[in-house]
């Protein structure tokens, strides 16, 4: 489980996070949506420790997340899968490469045939068979969101966070990674968060939905709740979306 507690977070005289309170639940699906720049992403980094607070706490299994050291930190971020809002693939290197980065870097596998393996196996999770070899250039945007994807599974993670998954691809392309999302949620068990301001994915992915707004969780429940919300805040927020 995961507990955030008044969190705030500042960068110069731009406060971002202004007393963000959540709770997600292990095994749970849950999309975090909002504006863009209402702190979804911030958010999502203090959840993994690439960010830490100014002010709150990020509990994970009732670790603080600030407050553990080196060691311990990088033992919870192996916990996590992060798919990055661009992919982050390394132009220089194959798509094996990338894949197998988190192994490789971590010391997770000795054997080079272990590895090719399990790379394997991961980019046939996402559909990706035969792919090994293309560097990045060579890939659609919809193939480099897979491939990032499979990154992020490499190491077998408890928690998946998605930064915008469908960010840029096309409605087709969209609704094959959110097919993918939910797929992988019943395979693997894991537990899902999904920050978006698709509210079409957020339909087809998420079980649970926390709206963020001025710095601050300001909704949480369905989508259905969502979407037959009396709240002007949130209809304003769903007639943009065209639902």
């Amino acid at each position: 489980m995961i507990e955030i507690k008044n969190l705030h977070k500042s960068f110069g005289s731009n406060q971002v996070l202004r007393g963000v309170n959540l709770t997600i639940k292990e095994g749970e699906s849950l999309a975090i949506i909002g504006r863009s720049g209402c702190g979804k992403s911030v958010l999502l980094k203090h959840i993994v420790g690439l960010l830490f607070p100014d002010e709150g706490i990020v509990k994970f299994e009732g670790k603080i997340i600030s407050e553990v050291d080196r060691k311990e930190l990088y033992e919870i971020r192996r916990r996590f899968g992060y798919l990055f809002q661009g992919a982050a693939l390394f132009d220089s290197m194959s798509v094996e490469e990338n894949v197998s980065l988190p192994l490789v870097e971590n010391n997770l596998v000795s054997s080079k045939e272990e590895i090719q393996n399990i790379v394997t196996e991961k980019l046939e999770l996402v559909g990706l068979p035969g792919t090994q070899k293309l560097k990045p250039a060579e890939l659609s945007g919809g193939m480099k969101k897979r491939v990032g994807l499979a990154r992020a599974l490499v190491t077998n993670p408890d928690y998946i966070l998605y930064d915008e998954p469908t960010t840029g691809l096309d409605p087709v392309m969209s609704d094959s990674i959110d097919d993918l999302i939910k797929s992988l949620n019943e395979k693997l068990k894991v537990t899902s968060i999904i920050v978006t301001h698709d509210m079409f994915s957020v339909k087809n992915t998420a079980e649970k939905i926390a709206m963020m707004h001025e710095g601050k969780i300001y909704f949480t429940g369905t989508f259905d709740e969502v979407l037959n919300s009396k709240n002007s805040v949130i209809q304003k927020f769903v007639q943009r979306t065209g639902l």
